[in-house]
């Protein structure tokens, strides 16, 4: 049994390893080092362009329900988050490097995977999946387009600055979680009225990079420059994310006009990044404007904030509920291109490809994930032929099917939706164990 995987971002490393894992002979193809996107930076595999953070990890919330079914699974970019994890109180953040090192590894030292270096820009024969990633090379692109036709959306992302901790003023900064909740794992900024209307005037009118064909409204949500979320009113960042409910600044003993949280970027705890700061302002602009910041006055920059283009398909057009292509089954698609948006979404559509081709190779049909488990739900909003105009999104306890009884309270509720979700995916996962058990015995 042979199989091709294009890209070795979250989702094609999920592919590949889940494929290898069943028996399944994987060519892996990357184009990086010897090409690399305008986001990319390291030869590594699985490399996180945005944030650190695979955001909440509680049972309350569906992506943390996501991140236990694929644990339960025995996902590769789980178990890599979880062995390089670093302190985020809520949430699972990792360190950059550790985790692109992790999984690079992984996959470069399974004896089923064989790594070929280099651009496609051709579809190869047989099966193939194409995780190519949202910044898909332009002769990749190109091929895609003659192949489904020019049947491709965009949307623009953005990534936040870095900083070292070193350079962080700590006299106007403490450490502390919102509601004292977790450990204290965020360094928080604070800012009075002032000090904020004078940042938040600056950031409006501050001068931004040329990105082609961007428009305010082509932003994903998910990931909204924070410039531009600043022009949508005076205190629409103070109730988000410089929201300063919760906290309270030691120094005064009060609750501060507005914080800014940074997050730890690496297990080092020497590099931090500033927490809902995506920008595509031009980088003179961002030293300039968030070293208003208080705390940030003299802040070194190891990254500033970047600005792309995502690609992604017309997938209720285009793929069935395995990530493959209704005209052409052979080829299955993975990754933020189908439409999941986000890195946990992203290896659960690498995961379902990877497992799901590997069955048909073996002559066994697919298995079921319903919409009551958070890896169904995705990949079957991603194939709703019936939907209106199709958008990114993150995976929501509203694209999950309900009890069907009432529960008291929100979080009662979606904890209530996960245990059922994870039971079914324990059965799941007998089935799967034994088939994986079997396949290596053979």
């Amino acid at each position: 049994m042979k199989a091709t995987v294009i890209g070795a971002g979250l989702a094609g490393c999920e592919a590949a390893f889940q494929l290898a894992k069943r028996g399944v002979s994987v060519t892996l193809h990357e184009m990086k080092p010897h090409k690399m996107s305008p986001a990319h930076t390291s030869p590594l595999f699985a490399e996180l362009v945005c944030s650190n953070s695979l955001r909440g990890a509680g049972l309350e919330n569906a992506v943390g329900l996501l991140k236990e079914e694929l644990r339960r699974l025995d996902s590769l970019i789980i178990r890599a988050a979880d062995a390089t994890r670093v302190e985020a109180g809520g949430a699972l953040a990792v360190d950059r490097t550790g985790f692109s090192a992790y999984v690079t590894e992984a996959v470069r030292s399974h004896p089923n995977i064989s790594v070929t270096e280099g651009e496609v820009s051709r579809l190869p024969e047989g099966e193939v999946v194409v995780a190519t990633g949202p910044l898909t090379s332009e002769a990749m692109a190109d091929c895609l387009g003659e192949l489904i036709g020019e049947q491709t959306l965009h949307f623009f992302d953005a990534a936040a600055p870095l900083v070292t901790f070193e350079s962080i003023d700590m006299s106007r900064a403490w450490f502390a979680s919102r509601y004292d909740k977790g450990t204290a794992d965020y360094v928080n900024c604070a800012m009075e009225k002032e000090e904020y209307l004078a940042f938040w005037r600056e950031l409006c009118g501050a001068q931004e990079a040329e990105v082609h064909g961007f428009e305010d409204k082509n932003v994903f949500e998910g990931c909204m420059p924070v410039e531009v979320m600043a022009r949508r009113g005076e205190d629409t960042l103070r109730y988000g994310p410089l929201k300063p409910r919760g906290l309270r600044d030691p120094a005064t003993g009060r609750e501060p006009y507005a914080v800014v949280q940074l997050r730890k970027d690496n297990a080092a705890g020497s590099i931090y990044n500033l927490v809902g700061f995506q920008t595509h302002l031009k980088f003179g602009e961002q030293k300039r404007v968030f070293s208003m910041i208080p705390a940030l006055r003299n802040a070194e920059y190891v990254r500033y904030g970047v600005m792309h283009r995502n690609t992604y398909l017309d997938s209720p057009q285009l793929l069935n509920r395995y990530y493959q292509l209704k005209s052409q089954p052979r080829i299955s698609f993975a990754g933020q291109m189908t439409g999941v948006e986000g890195y946990v979404e992203s290896a659960a559509s690498g995961f379902l490809a990877g497992v799901e081709l590997a069955r048909r190779l073996a002559g066994e049909p697919p298995l079921d994930f319903p919409r009551e488990t958070a890896v169904g739900a995705l990949s079957l909003y991603v194939s709703d032929g019936s939907v209106g105009e199709f958008q990114p999104m993150n995976v929501n306890f509203g694209i999950i099917s309900p009890l069907g009884y009432r529960v008291r309270g929100k979080r009662n509720k979606n904890l209530e939706i996960s245990q059922r979700s994870l039971g079914i995916i324990d059965r799941i996962g007998e089935v799967m164990g034994q088939e994986v058990a079997s396949e290596n015995h053979r």
